[in-house]
């Protein structure tokens, strides 16, 4: 087992309208001698927008806006922006949120060169309704049933051309691969993976190939008890000399619901898209008061990460209602994950 510190609760919601109902779900990056923190920021009606702090250490906030850096602007996001993640490819900083109109949750990127002023790329997900997606998908035999059970809406909404299959947690390696941009996303209950050249190659031809090849992109699908419902990204991948350190969320159903639980798992650094090892119990789980009770009880939903040393900070939204941080040993998971190789 490996050894994790839980450091506690690190941000709270405020009297701010913005962030009135909660913050969770943080995206975390260093740069300049500074961790800067985007988070989801909760108002009145589950009105999410984007907050932003700056932090002088792993956990002491150093300054927090007072007002949202990213906020809905048009249809596709009118109901909210969610859950970021953060990662710096070449110049250039790649944020990545779920917008939500009310019905439809889709993975959307923003990009800065600066962390002050942003350039809302728009969606990068497929829009693309269920039938759809079972009728590629399916071309070379059936996928799983699960796939049928979390996406499938209720008869009469397929005629709805603006029903779309859900696709969150995008989440961009921090570097290119081969020359090629490498991002995962989630259609429930597995993680995919995608490697394009360039933005501008994810248009409906490209989505159309993909779905006809869809079960060649599913890089982790749940394996274990604590991940058996559904598993989604969490942090972007930390390389390491093994291998693609993943942390991700994985969900298991009980009779009091659902828990969310932080997990490992080594993809090739080369092939991210092969499994090397995951652990097979959770990395660390809802156990303290605030990851136990909140807006969504028993969740623990990492989202963030920074290395010092040997240390791996983990920053992850706790019961969907506060932002906490746990401490482990990188060189101890990854000596754990080792044993556990494919």
């Amino acid at each position: 087992m490996v050894t994790i510190k839980k450091e506690g609760i690190i941000l709270r919601k405020t009297a701010l309208d913005f962030e009135s109902e909660g913050v969770l779900n943080p995206a975390v990056i260093y740069n300049n001698g500074k961790i800067h923190l985007f988070y989801r920021a909760v108002a009145g009606n589950n009105f999410s927008s984007i907050g932003y702090c700056m932090l002088s250490d792993y956990k002491t906030v150093e300054m927090r806006s007072e007002h949202p850096i990213i906020i809905p602007e048009f249809d596709y996001d009118k109901h909210g922006t969610e859950d970021p993640r953060i990662v710096k490819i070449d110049d250039l900083f790649y944020l990545t949120y779920t917008s939500y109109d009310g019905i439809n949750a889709l993975g959307t990127l923003a990009t800065s060169k600066d962390l002050t002023s942003w350039k809302k790329k728009g969606i990068i997900v497929p829009t693309i309704s269920y039938t759809k997606f079972k009728l590629l998908s399916e071309t070379e035999g059936a996928i799983a049933e699960k796939y049928k059970r979390f996406n499938e809406f209720p008869p009469g909404h397929e005629k709805n051309k603006d029903i779309f299959l859900w696709d969150k947690n995008v989440i961009f390696f921090p570097r290119r691969i081969n020359g090629k941009l490498y991002f995962l996303h989630r259609i429930r209950p597995d993680i995919q993976i995608v490697n394009i050249d360039s933005i501008e190659d994810l248009t409906p031809d490209f989505w159309k190939v993909y779905f006809l090849q869809f079960r060649d992109h599913i890089v982790l699908s749940p394996k274990y008890d604590h991940e058996l419902s559904y598993i989604g990204g969490g942090c972007p991948p930390i390389e390491t000399e093994h291998g693609w350190l993943m942390i991700y969320h994985g969900v298991h159903d009980t009779v009091e619901g659902y828990v969310y639980s932080a997990c490992a798992a080594l993809l090739e650094l080369d092939h991210p898209e092969r499994e090397i090892s995951r652990l097979p119990y959770p990395l660390f789980k809802p156990e303290e008061k605030w990851e136990v009770k909140g807006e969504v009880n028993n969740v623990c939903f990492p989202t963030g990460a920074i290395v010092e040393d040997d240390t791996l900070y983990i920053y992850y939204g706790a019961a969907d209602k506060r932002i906490a941080v746990a401490s482990l040993s990188i060189k101890e998971l990854l000596k754990e994950l080792l044993h556990y190789t494919s």
